[in-house]
């Protein structure tokens, strides 16, 4: 948050449970406001000449036409919305019903709950608002920071660590307050060589970091970019691995059991990414004193995220088994 930016506050700024969301949004106009509210509340940006906090008019609710260039600005244009057909306060149910399942959400129970006669559109809306949970820009992780690769699903679950067949690879990086993680960072990667691992610190960690991790020579460059990079051999020091490493070892444990508890384990490699925004999301706001904050803050990613078309969400190698279009059971 900007220096000076006031914190979002509960029943003003979000509701705080759902009676008040019905009430606060009962029809399209509702939703276009607070939307406009989130968007431009800094001030009306035009998405074509660029202009920031410039003068416009008002065309209707949530249009609004810059007085620089004449052209006209949806407040959902370029967002996760942008040509939905289907009213804005079931969008705004959707999102306070996926923030609300502390232990996420199957397709099959969005589409019971919102009364969906489509599956797919279940399907697709849980994706699109994955997209929404992790942005591009957000802050890094800082102090000290556990890192470690994690391996996901594949068709030889017999075989464990790194070079498993079969299995998706996950780097995992999780910062270390004492007894407790804070926040984490995901990434499916290609493999363990010493450049991804290396390109991944430098992705979701501040230089000057303490990075922990175990003695793979993957990680031997890491401290050549600014970081204080600390090594333990997990088999000389006689530690068992997630002893050594605590944070990222239980947040890599929690991921599988929440991938196997809410999602049954079916997701296939290229859908995982998604999987792990959401993780990700609802892990870094695990202590959130007001579920109505995570809405606020999911709909301000849905402001930001860019519209993912149903085929760009969708091939049919992609289709997770068990929580696809083609597969509702």
């Amino acid at each position: 948050m900007a220096s000076g930016e006031r914190s979002p506050r509960a029943g003003v700024d979000y509701p705080r449970a759902w009676h008040e969301l019905t009430a606060w949004f009962p029809d399209d106009e509702a939703c276009l406001a607070y939307l406009e509210r989130l968007r431009w509340g800094g001030g009306f940006v035009c998405r074509f000449c660029g202009s920031v906090g410039g003068e416009w008019w008002t065309v209707r609710r949530g249009l609004r036409r810059c007085a620089a260039c004449r052209h006209e600005t949806s407040v959902t244009a370029g967002t996760i919305f942008h040509g939905s057909r289907l009213p804005l306060n079931s969008w705004f149910a959707a999102v306070w019903y996926v923030v609300n399942q502390k232990q996420g959400v199957s397709a099959l129970g969005l589409q019971s709950v919102l009364g969906f006669g489509s599956y797919q559109t279940a399907w697709a809306w849980l994706h699109k608002l994955r997209r929404a949970m992790v942005l591009p820009g957000r802050e890094m992780l800082t102090g000290a920071v556990e890192v470690d690769e994690s391996y996901i699903g594949g068709t030889r679950p017999g075989k464990h660590g790194r070079g498993a067949d079969g299995k998706a690879i996950v780097a995992i990086a999780v910062e270390d307050r004492g007894k407790s993680a804070g926040r984490v960072r995901m990434a499916r990667i290609p493999d363990v060589s010493a450049d991804t691992l290396t390109d991944f610190v430098l992705d979701h960690v501040t230089r000057g970091a303490e990075v922990h991790t175990d003695a793979w020579p993957g990680y031997h460059h890491i401290g050549r970019h600014r970081f204080s990079h600390v090594v333990t051999h997990v088999g000389v020091s006689g530690d068992p691995a997630h002893v050594a490493l605590p944070h990222v070892h239980r947040v890599a444990s929690l991921l599988k059991r929440w991938l196997l508890g809410t999602h049954q384990g079916a997701v296939t490699h290229d859908q995982l990414d998604y999987y792990l925004d959401e993780f990700t999301f609802r892990f870094n706001r695990r202590r959130s004193r007001h579920r109505g904050l995570l809405f606020y803050r999911l709909l301000e990613g849905a402001l930001a995220a860019q519209p993912a078309p149903y085929k760009t969400l969708i091939s049919p190698r992609a289709l997770p088994a068990g929580d696809s279009p083609a597969n509702p059971g």
